[in-house]
């Protein structure tokens, strides 16, 4: 516990130091060009600081007003295990936010930067900064993660008593889910929303490029970059990143075993320090092209975090080395799901040829070869997590001959914590995507030479990668982690009714059982509409925010004929106020859904007076959900990066090239994959373990009372 405390203050330090390079880095207004660019990213700057001001304002709140009932409630009655889950829960909440803003706003700092150390320095220092841009959201979660899951631990004495203490730090996992939901819902719908509004009526509609002055969304879009990839994504998997540590601790607390309690923060904060070390070869490294750079520097990172922790889990805990293959098989399927959606997102490939080739033949053939794409996409992800998970089950059952359902699970757990031990390395390649994305487009609109454009438009395509492998990696350790947390839902309700966990597992998860099988089945069915509705609530708001846009920007191109001449200035700021308006409106209720189910559901117990029938029905949920929005979370993030991806390779000259009639079938297909990749899917991470978590915390409370 010690060592992830010293490993979280080492992340910190060391984003701290990444900090003060980047805004030590004057930015340069000599030329023409250069002030322009200057003055866009500005604009971009202070749009995307109101927006995520006027969106953690919404939740910092809820998290406030939910952390306020459990501390009152503690107090009430004189419960000391709810009055901590409280003040845990408020804290995850404040490390989720200060994760999302902190990297945001230095990915905003970045890009301006990293366009001018292209024109100064070239293509490898502009990659190298744009990394380390990227590496402020990284490492900020692997820093923040350790410090509050392993500080909060030694700060509450843990092993004095671990049951207790690892239920409080669920608390933490849970304000930290809750945080990433909103701000993964309301920047989606933000960055979706901008970019279909602007693209519609820009590209489809008046013919002019992307990322074009002229475009009153682009503004708009170019925030969207930023709180949707940026901020988003480093809340996502944040809350993953803590959850893949606590679950597995809180199925170890039952066990009864300190050093299996500890191990999951051993893992974590080696791995931290490795992907430290490994970081630094975006630099080092002698591949010229950036996507082959981030890469290698993502595989290397993995494998020296297996051999590192491979050596250390020998020195340190011989006793439970096997449990260390379980992390290990983790960092593998992590590895397998990432690389799958590359190669079905990534137009070196077949499957993004397919969808550009079938684009010849109208719209309709666009979006089918997609669709087929998209699905054939899930098959090696899930198979490759479902063998993680059965392989870790197996090898933790070799831990003990007493308890081998325990430890099988705390191992099935372990393979989550394995998967997102290199977080902070995905999360960096991510962050940089927006970063360089937003770069490419300050060269676009302030009026780079061809040369300068095409420089950052290699590091954009390799951020296009980057971020379909991040999405894929997302989705992937969400399902692990929330099997894991499953896991733990059982054995806190197995510590709460003072019953064997196998019990509890044969009651909960079981539908041959000839009392509680027709709940669980029922539940089952209710997990998976309920995902099913969640992605309706979130593409709605897409919906309602990019028709809105698309009316606004329609409407200064009617009124202001100048505009496409170059005589008139679009009226950016409309924009950004109509976008902000609708995901700021669009973000509660989708969240409120994933919150309330379990809750609702939970009721049951305590009108028919049988925690087993709600038991059991909670059981089906979680399980049907994790199902399904594992399904629909991969299908939904690829299928979307293929379309945008053949768009792109129609773009390079393929097939017709740009203002084709191709090229306009890729761009439906391309508006159609927008709300699914950058929306809907990568929510979905986070409202199956939403759901999971707050079982762990909440439910029992319902169920057994304080």
């Amino acid at each position: 516990m010690w060592l992830g405390l010293f490993s979280g203050v080492v992340g910190v330090v060391y984003v701290v130091s990444l900090i003060f390079h980047i805004t030590g880095i004057k930015i340069d207004t000599g030329s023409e060009e250069a002030k322009r660019a200057h003055q866009i990213h500005e604009y971009i700057r202070s749009a995307s600081i109101a927006y995520i001001k006027a969106q953690y304002t919404i939740i910092l709140s809820i998290i406030s007003i939910i952390s306020v009932i459990l501390i009152a409630i503690g107090i009430a009655t004189q419960s000391s295990l709810v009055l901590w889950t409280g003040v845990s829960y408020l804290l995850g909440g404040l490390s989720s936010a200060t994760v999302s803003i902190v990297g945001m706003l230095m990915g905003v700092l970045s890009n301006i930067r990293v366009l001018n150390t292209i024109t100064k320095k070239g293509l490898r220092s502009a990659l190298s900064l744009a990394f380390r841009g990227g590496s402020v959201t990284g490492f900020l979660v692997g820093g923040i993660g350790l410090l509050g899951t392993a500080g909060l631990f030694i700060a509450l004495n843990g092993f004095s008593d671990p049951i207790s203490v690892t239920q409080i730090l669920l608390g933490y996992a849970f304000g930290a889910s809750t945080a990433a939901l909103f701000a993964r819902v309301g920047g989606g719908i933000y960055t979706k929303a901008a970019d279909i509004g602007a693209d519609l009526v820009g590209k489809v509609e008046v013919g002019i490029p992307e990322d074009d002055p002229r475009n009153p969304g682009v503004i708009a879009d170019n925030v969207g970059d930023n709180v949707g990839d940026c901020a988003g994504m480093g809340a996502d998997l944040f809350e993953s990143y803590v959850e893949g540590m606590i679950a597995p601790m809180a199925i170890a607390a039952v066990l009864g075993h300190p050093d299996l309690v500890a191990y999951p923060v051993l893992f974590s904060a080696i791995a931290l320090l490795t992907s430290i070390i490994t970081a630094q070869f975006v630099a080092l490294s002698p591949f010229k092209q950036p996507g082959r750079n981030l890469t290698a520097t993502s595989i290397f990172s993995i494998v020296a975090a297996a051999i590192v922790n491979g050596i250390a889990t020998y020195i340190l805990a011989p006793t439970i080395a096997p449990a260390l293959i379980a992390g290990i098989l983790g960092l593998i399927a992590g590895a397998v799901v990432g690389f799958t959606s590359d190669y079905f997102t990534s137009p070196q490939y077949i499957p993004v040829k397919t969808v550009a080739k079938n684009s010849q033949f109208g719209p309709a053939l666009t979006i089918l070869s997609g669709l087929s794409m998209g699905f054939y996409s899930t098959f090696i992800p899930s198979v490759a997590i479902a063998l993680a998970a059965l392989g870790s089950y197996a090898i933790g059952s070799t831990l003990s001959a007493t308890e081998k359902l325990l430890t099988g699970i705390y191992s099935a757990a372990l393979a989550g914590t394995g998967m997102l031990a290199v977080a902070p390395i995905v999360v960096s390649a991510d962050a940089y995507g927006p970063i360089v994305d937003n770069a490419a487009g300050l060269a676009e609109q302030a009026g780079y030479e061809e040369n300068v454009r095409s420089l950052t438009d290699m590091l954009d395509s390799a951020g296009n990668t980057m971020k379909s492998i991040s999405k894929g990696y997302a989705i992937g350790s969400a399902a692990l982690t929330a099997l894991a947390l499953l896991f733990s839902f059982a054995s806190v309700l197995a510590s709460r009714s003072s019953l064997r966990v196998d019990t509890v597992m044969q009651t909960i998860f079981n539908a041959g059982h000839p009392e509680y099988g027709a709940y669980f089945i029922s539940g089952i069915m209710i997990g998976v509409v309920v995902v099913a509705l969640f992605v309706a609530m979130v593409i709605q708001g897409v919906t309602a925010a990019a028709g809105r846009l698309v009316d606004e920007i329609r409407r200064q191109f009617r009124e202001k004929p100048g505009i496409l001449e170059w005589k008139e200035r679009p009226e950016y700021e409309r924009a950004v106020q109509i976008v902000t308006f609708y995901a700021l409106r669009r973000l509660i209720t989708p969240g409120v859904l994933a919150l309330l189910t379990p809750i609702v559901i939970a009721l049951v117990g305590p009108i028919t007076g049988d925690w087993g029938k709600a038991g059991a029905l909670l059981g089906g949920l979680l399980t049907g959900s994790i199902g399904s929005g594992l399904l629909l979370g991969l299908f939904q993030g690829n299928v979307g990066n293929t379309w945008d991806n053949a768009k792109k390779f129609i773009e390079a000259g393929n097939f017709g090239g740009k203002g084709t009639e191709t090229h306009k079938a890729a761009v439906v297909g391309d508006t159609v994959g927008d709300p699914l990749k950058d929306s809907a899917g990568p929510a979905i991470n986070i409202m199956i373990k939403v759901m999971a978590v707050s079982s762990s915390v909440i439910i029992p409370i319902i169920l057994f009372g304080i």
